[in-house]
């Protein structure tokens, strides 16, 4: 078992001609995801990735053609949320959208649509999701992977491959990592993935990297504190920051009450989550955790 994604999802590439999107798309190939088809306005019937992949001129006619469930988006941020209204609309139940900076009045009107069709967005501003050995969505390296049974959920991109990364040298795989992305607004929060891992028979443990700014850690600290059975490690980004101070991400502003580093550490404490001071005791807190 695994969450969200699996060998059988069939994916679609909107922005599959770009270089980014064939870029990565050619990657994911590679990995064993089951790319179905891409989407490039105007150019369709033409093929991508060396010949591999039939383009579609939008995502219902791909949908219709394939029988896609999984949409992944490398488009521009000026027309990405457009893109993810479109895969919306068409009916794919599974949307990772890359793209970084996309206007907050765009995703306001994207996240409305995404929520009344019951479409999971991942993203924006995100790696994507990997499900080891099976899937692989997005711009996180496959190869740092391991199967095995802690599922990772991360608010940071690099910090996603740097626990991936401690949970390997500690002898512990992976089911599905994913990174949800530092927007001020995106589609899947801490909570739905913590929810999914706590139901999914196969993952014994959870790694939660959080970032200073917003209350979403907290809320996930008290919903872990009444709902989670399985041990949560804990690692707040963003420990130095000054006060007021943005920090890469748009979501990631400290305006000095309980969304500073350290208010987030404590309230994860009192909630029963392990927490880490350094990124580098995630491996090893975990495996003493799941013993």
């Amino acid at each position: 078992m695994s969450i969200i994604v699996n060998k059988d999802s069939k994916v679609i590439v909107q922005g599959i001609t770009g270089s980014e999107g064939s870029f990565h798309a050619s990657e994911m190939l590679a990995y064993g995801t089951n790319i179905v088809g891409g989407v490039t306005p105007g150019k369709g019937g033409s093929k991508a990735i060396d010949g591999k992949v039939l383009v579609y001129n939008s995502v219902e006619e791909a949908k219709n053609a394939t029988n896609a469930d999984v949409s992944i988006i490398f488009v521009p941020p000026p027309f990405a949320a457009e893109a993810i209204i479109e895969a919306s609309e068409a009916g794919i139940e599974v949307v990772v959208c890359i793209s970084e900076g996309i206007p907050i009045r765009d995703m306001t009107l994207a996240k409305r649509v995404v929520d009344q069709n019951n479409t999971r967005l991942i993203g924006p501003n995100c790696p994507g999701i990997i499900t080891v050995e099976e899937c692989k969505l997005g711009i996180m390296p496959g190869f740092i992977c391991k199967k095995g049974n802690i599922g990772v959920v991360s608010k940071s991109g690099t910090l996603t491959y740097e626990a991936i990364g401690q949970l390997v040298d500690a002898g512990l795989g992976q089911t599905t990592a994913i990174g949800i992305g530092g927007d001020p607004i995106i589609g899947t929060t801490m909570i739905d993935i913590l929810d999914l891992f706590e139901k999914d028979h196969e993952t014994e443990g959870v790694v939660l990297i959080g970032e200073i700014g917003g209350q979403m850690e907290n809320d996930a600290a008290r919903w872990v504190k009444e709902n989670m059975s399985k041990p949560v490690v804990g690692f707040i980004a963003g420990q130095t920051a000054p006060e007021g101070r943005r920090m890469g991400h748009a979501g990631a502003i400290v305006s000095g009450g309980d969304d500073t580093a350290e208010a987030k550490m404590r309230i994860m404490k009192d909630c029963g989550i392990i927490v880490c001071e350094s990124v580098a005791e995630i491996g090893e807190k975990m495996k003493k955790a799941i013993k």
